[in-house]
């Protein structure tokens, strides 16, 4: 019994020896793997045999569970990592999941990682990724699932593929691959998913042998080269599928009956050159969420008996077909339907007021048709809509005084058609952005209560017959696009609305006048005053003044002098970086030489010489707070942290019962508002592409890598500071952090300069989101493409801000050559005008439409690649003698 019981002890001691040894030998793997790698932004610094924290619970490692604990899964994803993708993890036995998709990583499919025995999970997505992949990729036989999408892969996909028959993921889809596919997909039986999309360089049918893939429910194969007819028997076999894409490509001829995929969710067949009648069957799948058959040449009428099967439908979209015949009444009224687009065809029949039926319906889109209605009182119920579209058909009556009723509408486009009467009064959809109501009948003064849309931009109310005098109150409004031609209107037009638009807008109204016009107004009688009165009156309220000024100076010295004296002693500070500074010395030294700008901006800023001789930056804000020391100290810890090349660094910073000081670094070359605003702004464009690009990695950095995600909230070009070389640094960011957010939106509405930086719908909704930043930055963008200020007098009376005026210019002809900076050669025009798009873009009216700051940043580093491809050119040709 003793011995048994000493050969177990043995045999336990001789284990746990196997776990340490092996836990130390993984420990050091990892380590042998990061060291191969490049860690810009140190997210792996805790992998380290120096601290106490187990390798199992290092940044992306997971191990088995329970014990003994393996290394099973290393995930790395979105760590800005690069460098060589080494073999050396292929020595933890047990990996099987490997995730270093969003990285950095510049080299060929790495085909040493085959000796990873276990590996059944390999994810290189979104990488730099080059080269074809080799026939050797067989080597790979127990992977279940493969991702080498969003690289750079290129050449043929090997016949070799075909031996990895365990696959359920195959995601090759946005390389360069090209020529045929190959016969081999009817071997993958396990297939799930499968993704050949934005692959433009292949060129093949649709692999016949995909229909023997009885579990495949993801079948997506957009925006590649495939083109001929789809096999008559090709939705038969894949009774699984959820999700079919086979849009954007070059297939022809009829659509086959769509039957037995029951579990259908998403069909997309858009954007083919697919004929024939409206696909019979397509709502059998009884789940069919969302059906897309735009852009083809379908012909013929649809089907009015589907509505007992399209119960589930949200999208519809059968645009730029030639479909005709009455729209089918059901799909108003469906429950769960969200999106209705049909224009560009030959539709016909009425919009029915059983459309207030449809609950969640967001977009409706069904212009250039023939339907022929009154505009049914069924939509004004519809809370959910955000767009109407219904231009170019037959629409005829008066708008009902609830068609604007929606409060989150912001599209209506209902010219073209006969409506007629007054315009209706509109008070309830204060997110209203573009309202369209051109050609018609209307008749009447225009609305004053237009005016109380915060957010609208385009009005068009031209071709009707509307009388009266332009509102004056249309003059808070940033209009950019404001067409009232061809109506009988009269009187003078407000100031603001001649500024900047095209002469065309309001012609064709005799009665108009004002400064430009035809017809100038007489100007108003001036009332005259005794001048022997004017000027003693002058002279007293000068020598009130006077005195007043003086007393209030002296006040203030004695009330500043105290408060100095009172609060010295009760700082207290926080250093990141060694400053060799005391609150006193800061304190002392912010005085009126110091002062830089206004004191607007959430606060004064300083420029502060160290006794070290070292000069920081140092912004004053007054604590509103209601948050504990701790908790603001936590919270600039949080923004202390950032380390990036185009984020301006907190050194420290100091606070006190009703203050705060945060010290950043000092950059000697000021901010770009400053620059932009002097009249000698004469940066290149090279410099400018650069700035911008600089700015926008800053801000996706802030929005994507930066942990926790931030948003800066308070974008503007004086808030891009720039160092010696001319590298933009981002300032004042994510301050609602610090002073809370009711006091961070108190500061923002009073802070009316700024408000052009804002995106529109800033004005009726308090969530702070990346669209918004990524409005600010289209702003500072326009600013670099115009050399012009985001905000600049027009005339005496008006002034308008950089994307009203862009917006107005190229409403013209050639407009968008007139807006780019004169200063800058013609030669760089082409660059600059696809900057412009981007910056148009960002500033769109419609938050969904404005790209992510990541998708900005690598448009702009392409430009700044062809740019210097083409400075290098140029370079060369001027080198060759003529």
């Amino acid at each position: 019994m003793a011995t048994t019981c000493k050969h177990t002890l043995l045999l336990s001691l001789l284990f746990s020896l196997f776990l340490v040894n092996s836990a130390a030998s993984e420990a050091e793997i990892l380590l042998q793997f990061k060291n191969s790698i490049e860690d810009s932004m140190n997210t792996l610094s805790g992998w380290s045999n120096a601290t106490a924290i187990h390798h199992c619970n290092w940044t992306g490692v997971s191990c088995t569970n329970p014990a003994p604990f393996f290394v099973s899964s290393l995930n790395l994803q979105s760590l800005n990592l690069s460098g060589e993708i080494s073999a050396s993890i292929c020595k933890l036995a047990n990996l099987a999941h490997l995730n270093l998709a969003d990285n950095l990583f510049n080299q060929p499919i790495p085909l040493h990682l085959s000796e990873c025995g276990s590996l059944v999970t390999l994810n290189l997505s979104n990488n730099l990724i080059w080269g074809t992949i080799p026939e050797q990729i067989s080597q790979f036989k127990p992977l279940q699932v493969l991702d080498f999408s969003r690289n750079h892969v290129e050449g043929k996909i090997p016949e070799s593929i075909g031996s990895l028959r365990q696959l359920r993921v195959l995601n090759l889809g946005s390389n360069l691959l090209s020529g045929g596919v190959p016969v081999v997909f009817g071997n993958f039986t396990e297939l799930v998913v499968l993704d050949l999309s934005h692959n433009p360089f292949l060129v093949s049918e649709l692999p016949a042998d995909i229909v023997e893939l009885g579990k495949l429910e993801q079948l997506l194969l957009q925006s590649s080269g495939f083109y001929g007819e789809i096999p008559a028997d090709f939705f038969k076999g894949l009774n699984s599928l959820t999700i079919l894409d086979l849009s954007q490509n070059n297939l022809t001829g009829n659509l086959p009956k769509i039957e037995f995929l029951p579990n259908l969710v998403s069909f997309d067949v858009s954007l083919n050159k697919l004929s024939g009648s409206f696909p019979n069957g397509v709502c059998e799948a009884n789940g069919l969420v969302s059906l897309s058959l735009h852009t083809n040449f379908f012909n013929g009428s649809i089907p009015n008996d589907l509505i007992n099967e399209c119960t589930n439908l949200e999208r519809f979209e059968v645009q730029n077909n030639g479909l005709s015949g009455n729209f089918p009444s059901w799909l108003w009224s469906l429950p769960k339907i969200k999106l209705i687009r049909a224009e560009n065809n030959r539709f016909t029949g009425e919009i029915p007021d059983s459309i207030s039926e449809a609950a969640q319906l967001e977009h409706v889109q069904i212009d250039n048709n023939s339907f022929t209605s009154t505009f049914p009182l069924g939509i004004g119920k519809v809370r959910s809509l955000y767009r109407f579209s219904a231009s170019l058909n037959g629409l005829y009556g008066e708008l009902p005084p609830n068609f604007c009723d929606s409060p989150v509408m912001s599209i209506i486009n209902l010219s073209h058609n006969f409506l007629s009467g007054s315009i209706p009064e509109v008070k309830r959809c204060k997110k209203l952005v573009s309202l369209s109501l051109a050609d018609n009948s209307f008749a009447g003064e225009i609305p004053e209560s237009l005016a109380d849309l915060p957010v609208l931009t385009y009005l068009d109310l031209s071709k009707n017959n509307l009388t009266g005098s332009i509102p004056q109150e249309l003059e808070r409004l940033k209009l950019a696009l404001f067409n009232v031609s061809f109506n009988k209107l009269s009187g003078r037009v407000p100031a603001s609305l001649i500024s900047g638009l095209p002469a065309s807008f309001l012609q064709g109204n005799p009665g108009l006048c004002g400064p430009g016009l035809p017809n100038s107004c007489l100007d108003d009688k001036s009332i005259s005053t005794p001048s022997g009165f004017t000027k003693l009156t002058c002279a007293l309220v000068f020598t009130a003044l006077a005195f007043a000024l003086l007393v209030f100076a002296f006040a203030f010295y004695l009330i500043r002098s105290h408060k100095q004296k009172s609060q010295l002693g009760s700082w207290r500070s926080v250093f990141f970086y060694p400053l060799r500074v005391t609150e006193h010395d800061l304190i002392m030294a912010m005085d009126e030489k110091s002062a830089r700008g206004d004191g607007a901006n959430f606060g004064r800023v300083y420029v502060v010489n160290l006794p070290s001789g070292e000069l920081v930056v140092v912004k004053k804000i007054l604590n509103f707070s209601s948050q504990s020391s701790k908790a603001l100290k936590n919270e600039v810890k949080t923004l202390a942290k950032i380390r990036h090349k185009n984020i301006v660094k907190i050194l420290g910073f100091c606070h006190s019962d009703d203050s705060i000081l945060l010290i950043y670094e000092y950059l000697p070359n000021g901010s770009l508002g400053d620059l932009i605003s002097k009249p000698d702004f004469n940066l290149q464009w090279s410099m400018r592409l650069k700035i911008a690009i600089g700015i926008a990695q800053g801000l996706a950095y802030l929005h994507k890598d930066y942990l926790p995600h931030l948003l800066h909230r308070n974008l503007k070009s004086n808030n891009v500071l720039l160092d010696a070389d001319f590298q933009p640094k981002l300032t004042d960011f994510a301050l609602d952090r610090i002073i809370g957010e009711n006091t961070f939106q108190s500061v923002i509405a009073s802070e009316s300069a700024s408000s052009c930086y804002l995106a529109p719908e800033c004005g009726h909704t308090k969530k702070a989101t990346e669209q918004n930043d990524t409005y600010s930055f289209g702003v500072v963008l326009l600013e670099l493409l115009t050399g012009r200020q985001a905000e600049k007098k027009e005339s005496e009376e008006a002034s308008i801000d950089v994307v009203k005026w862009v917006r107005r210019k190229i409403n013209i002809t050639n407009g968008a050559l007139k807006v780019l900076d004169p200063k800058i050669s013609s030669s760089f025009q082409q660059q600059m005008l696809e900057a412009l798009e981007i910056g148009l873009h960002c500033t769109s009216v419609i938050p969904e439409k404005r790209p992510s700051m990541c998708e900005v940043v690598k448009v702009l580093q392409s430009l700044e690649t062809s740019l210097q491809d083409f400075e290098f050119s140029a370079s060369v040709d001027s080198s060759v003698p003529l």
